[in-house]
């Protein structure tokens, strides 16, 4: 089967004077769908039975045809676009190919600008187009190959001041980077390298852009230590205390903190004093 905003492997199945037509293997000319590459795309030296690798989608007089190119987005993905122009049905993207996709208005989730980038996904509407969608947390799937512990990139697309940071792992699978595990600012659209720290019950995943504890207790020891050098060698926090106040200044949990600093008071590099600790560096 053809699959309307997908990337296959299809073969070629027939040579004609607007290119070659493109279809699975085992071919039957009586029953199977074919796709036309057009000449502009078509490789020299091209043969009868070569596989290519094409993405299928609707030319501009909505013709289904394939292309060489690879485009920024797949049905089922999520990727930050630019708006190139927008007009009264709605704005139009450039996702790499030379037909622009089109983001309806009842897809945007406020008002869009042209030169502005847009986390969205890609869907087949009512009428078999492919357009671009700014909700994306129904599109994206439960199920993911990967295991705990696994590092993998993800895409911030929402920011909730309830849950966390919602995260499309690999632009595809559902992942939450909870409000409890985030240190530091995001913005939409921005790439993350995460952990996988817990895969739900329902396959969804549970991040952190944080290490494995005895990774994470080197980077939290050293940033107490470049900390220390910028406060000529003095830190007014200790174990006891808040969490609060250790998060504003060093952008780390209390727990990470007492792992770090025990570290660092193991290898002689700190001391505690009455109102915080020490470098001895």
């Amino acid at each position: 089967m053809i699959e309307l905003g997908q990337i296959q492997e299809l073969a070629v199945v027939e040579h004609s004077d607007f290119g070659v037509y493109l279809a699975n293997l085992p071919y039957e000319e009586e029953f199977c769908e074919k796709v036309l590459l057009p000449n502009a795309e078509v490789p020299e030296g091209i043969n009868l039975g070569d596989m290519l690798k094409v993405f299928i989608y609707k030319d501009t007089k909505d013709r289904i045809v394939a292309t060489i190119k690879q485009p920024l987005l797949t049905v089922g993905s999520v990727n930050i676009l630019k708006v190139v122009e927008v007009t009264d049905i709605g704005a139009f993207l450039d996702w790499g190919l030379l037909k622009d996709l089109l983001l309806p208005f009842k897809e945007q989730l406020g008002k869009v600008k042209v030169g502005e980038s847009y986390v969205v996904g890609l869907y087949v509407d009512k009428t078999n187009r492919l357009c671009a969608t700014m909700k994306v947390y129904n599109m994206l799937k439960s199920h993911s190959p990967y295991e705990i512990n696994k590092t993998v990139r993800g895409i911030v697309y929402q920011i909730s001041d309830e849950f966390g940071i919602f995260v499309a792992v690999d632009g595809k699978y559902h992942g939450l980077i909870p409000k409890r595990e985030i240190y530091q600012n995001y913005t939409l659209g921005e790439w993350i390298d995460v952990r996988i720290v817990k895969i739900r019950d329902d396959g969804k995943l549970e991040l952190s852009v944080r290490k494995q504890i005895n990774g994470q207790i080197e980077v939290d020891a050293r940033k107490i230590l470049s900390t220390l050098r910028n406060t000529n060698g003095f830190l007014e926090l200790n174990d006891k205390s808040s969490p609060m106040e250790i998060k504003l200044q060093l952008n780390m949990s209390k727990a990470s903190f007492k792992r770090a600093v025990g570290r660092l008071l193991k290898e002689g590099a700190i001391e505690f004093t009455q109102n915080g600790i020490k470098s001895r560096i």
